[in-house]
């Protein structure tokens, strides 16, 4: 019979011979443990100019996302959610090819710390992770455990008066007339389980719409060759498992706008209609209930 029992939780800080650079070396280790993605680590102790050192910068295994980390051990303070967003700053600077991140890992985190950061939360990109210590007889366990989130942005509607308007023949010379009726079939499932739906043709992508209001749960780019379609859903192991159980040609995860991408060639979407389908479905009532 499996035996329960509650572990006993430690301060990290107390313990002899553990501190930030051990937590360091293990996150480093296993960046897996953060449960931010497929992270690959990129540098350890990186020297900013005038400005200290990084603890940690991590990428992103499929996309151009950095992270950059600071540990702060016992009590959080506020000048370390200024040094995280100091270095953030000064990686964005010197390499603005990445979209990045700033990332706080704290032990003790405090109402007034997790205020305090909220402040920042939608105009810097922020996460901010509680890590505690469970002792199990000789050994310590970590737990790593995500309080504060980015703040997400809002759906591709990318503010109607900036994302130009425009019609088809526009995106029949961006793509081809395949790919453009792509979105056609596209349409045509979305509107088979909530009719209603219609094409929303702006300068960057198409759209949809609902009651002539934007409803951007999914949305298509046309390319000459193919065309990519955007469905927006948090990212999770069991969506993963069923994207690469149905062999969808995934072109990586879009954190920044909490989207899977999938390249879709002529033909897919016939072939691939139910899982296709299953997606938009759960997409759609993700965003609207």
């Amino acid at each position: 019979m499996t035996k329960i029992f509650k572990p006993e939780k430690i301060q990290i800080s107390s313990l002899d011979k553990v501190n930030e650079k051990t937590i360091q070396e293990f996150i480093a280790n296993d960046p897996s443990i953060l449960g931010l993605g497929d992270l690959v680590l990129k540098d350890k102790e990186r020297v900013q100019p005038r400005a200290g050192r990084l603890d940690l910068l991590m990428q992103d295994a499929e996309t151009n996302r950095r992270y950059e980390i600071e540990i702060q051990l016992g009590k959080t303070e506020e000048s370390h959610i200024i040094r995280t967003i100091e270095y953030w700053d000064i990686e964005k600077k010197r390499y603005p090819q990445y979209d990045h991140c700033a990332v706080i890992i704290a032990e003790d985190i405090t109402s007034r710390f997790l205020n305090v950061i909220s402040l920042f939360n939608g105009f810097i990109p922020l996460i901010v992770i509680q890590m505690n210590a469970y002792k199990f007889g000789n050994e310590i366990g970590l737990v790593f455990t995500k309080v504060l989130d980015e703040m997400p942005l809002g759906l591709v509607d990318e503010d109607e008066e900036v994302a130009e308007a425009t019609d088809r023949d526009y995106w029949l010379k961006r793509g081809t007339n395949n790919t453009v009726k792509m979105a056609d079939e596209i349409l045509e499932i979305i509107n088979s389980f909530k009719p209603g739906y219609e094409l929303k043709y702006n300068k960057f992508y198409i759209g949809l719409s609902r009651d002539s209001q934007p409803n951007n749960f999914a949305i298509c780019r046309p390319k000459k060759n193919y065309m990519r379609l955007e469905i927006k859903l948090p990212k999770t192991d069991e969506t993963d498992q069923i994207i690469e159980k149905n062999d969808l040609d995934e072109m990586g995860y879009d954190v920044r706008w909490g989207a899977y991408r999938f390249r879709l060639n002529k033909g897919d979407i016939s072939k691939k209609q139910a899982i296709i389908k299953d997606l938009l479905e759960n997409a759609e009532k993700n965003i609207n209930g």
